[in-house]
């Protein structure tokens, strides 16, 4: 298995992580019967940590499908150099360091820990041109 796949591979499990620390804090916050509910009542977003965790998970499924579109395009057209691994590393080692920045409320490390994953994404792009 090539460095990408296994970035993207991990990358699942990431995202696997940030959907239960995300639910978990909803449990926490809205408590069982919002859990198992229907989920019509509107309620207001997490807060605190909850908040920062569940705006993390949304952000990484804002970024992953362009991740996965880039490393499997890659993998396709075998595509496997120095940049192509790079670009899969950055973007996952970022992700992982995106989390508790994230919770810890940490502003322009957080931004620039995102602009590393996007950075990794675009080195897949330009590995692919």
């Amino acid at each position: 298995m090539t460095t990408e796949l296994c970035m993207l591979l991990w990358s699942v499990v990431l995202g696997l992580v940030q959907i239960a620390l995300a639910a978990s804090c909803s449990f926490g916050q809205r408590g069982l019967d919002w859990i198992v509910s229907a989920r019509d009542e509107v309620k207001p977003p997490l807060v605190g940590i909850g908040g920062r965790l569940d705006r993390a998970r949304a952000n990484f499924l804002e970024t992953f499908p362009l991740f996965a579109a880039a490393v499997l395009a890659a993998h396709v057209l075998q595509q496997h150099d120095q940049l192509t691994v790079l670009g899969a590393q950055l973007y996952f080692w970022a992700r992982v360091l995106y989390v508790p920045v994230y919770a810890a409320g940490i502003p322009y490390l957080r931004s620039l820990t995102w602009a590393v994953s996007v950075a990794g994404i675009v080195l897949l792009l330009v590995a692919l041109a």
